[in-house]
């Protein structure tokens, strides 16, 4: 909202000039029903004071109005550096994630794991990069939060074909996803249950030569494990379970060793899943303390603040008013 070359910050205040017409209308009612008592005790008022002091009275609450919409005139640009990370956030989507060991199952687990850690998130951008025997760039990297949140809710274990665990694949490919000019750290996040086919993970992160990327790992799932559902296409109701080629069912555990290996090659730290989410705020505070860099540089507008000389300029006059006499004089009784 823009008068003249001034725009006002809180436009949204203009109701206050129903209160400005209401304060007006009942001034001037109390003059006349003061009007006509004076005249029943044969007293007089010399009008012409009175009506300056309705309209010093008026204008001086009208400035005190507009300096509440808050006036302020354009004085330029400046830039300012926003800092922060990149985060990479791997999730599995094998089949095993839907074992049921942890309530609902893994793969909701983990969904609401990324969601705690993106309410976490301050200026960081983050990005997903689903993984199952391959993997892809589902989200870059954004700091939109809400719109990570939408691409979070899409994520489930029909994304992607073929079955098996590729961490490796997944960790190469989030390393050429980050921007190499920058200075800062880089994280990978990684949420599995572990049950890597091809044991190759901590291979292809020692030989991904970059010494700002930290790994940190979430393992989820349980020692005890849980057989694999098998789910109805059309109903979404569990009619069997995984077996393997001798038709006995296939128990799917918590393989956190291989987590722990991977945490630890890539200079970061593992957490175990918990109902209390102790892991997030773990997680959360040794991101919070990693190296940041520029990552945006936004021209912000420069204001000067105009509403204190309407609001002085308001008081002052009000005041004037308030204190000019209305000039009472006793008639004569002759």
């Amino acid at each position: 909202m823009q008068l003249n070359g001034i725009e006002f910050k809180y436009p949204f205040n203009a109701i206050f000039i129903i209160v400005l017409i209401a304060c007006v209308a009942i001034f001037i009612l109390g003059y006349f029903k003061k009007k006509k008592i004076m005249q029943l005790l044969k007293f007089s008022t010399k009008v012409r004071y009175v009506y300056i002091k309705i309209m010093l009275m008026t204008i001086g609450i009208g400035l005190i109005v507009f300096s509440l919409l808050g006036p302020q005139r354009l004085k330029g640009f400046t830039n300012v550096d926003r800092n922060g990370l990149d985060i990479y956030v791997l999730i599995d989507t094998s089949k095993s994630m839907l074992v049921e060991d942890i309530k609902p199952n893994r793969i909701d687990r983990a969904r609401k794991i990324i969601e705690d850690i993106v309410d976490n998130l301050e200026g960081d951008r983050i990005g997903f990069i689903p993984f199952s025997s391959s993997a892809y760039v589902q989200m870059p990297l954004t700091d939109d939060y809400d719109l990570a949140k939408m691409f979070l809710n899409v994520i489930d274990t029909d994304m992607i074909g073929g079955g098996g665990s590729n961490v490796g694949n997944a960790l190469d490919l989030a390393a050429k996803s980050f921007d190499n000019t920058s200075s800062s750290d880089k994280v990978v996040i990684v949420l599995s249950d572990g049950e890597e086919h091809d044991n190759d993970s901590v291979k292809t992160l020692k030989n991904i030569k970059d010494d700002n990327l930290k790994v940190f790992t979430i393992g989820i799932g349980t020692d005890k494990g849980g057989l694999i559902p098998i789910y109805d296409e059309i109903s979404n109701n569990i009619i069997g379970y995984k077996k393997d080629q001798n038709g006995q069912h296939v128990m799917s555990k918590l393989h956190s060793e291989v987590l722990e290996e991977l945490a630890q090659e890539g200079k970061g730290s593992y957490y175990q899943s918990t109902l209390t989410g102790e892991e997030i705020s773990s997680l959360t505070n040794a991101i919070r303390y990693l190296k940041r860099d520029v990552i945006e540089t936004q021209k912000v507008k420069r204001y000067k603040q105009l509403y204190q000389y309407f609001l002085g300029a308001g008081i002052l006059i009000f005041l004037l008013a308030y204190f000019i006499p209305e000039r009472l004089t006793i008639k004569s009784q002759d």
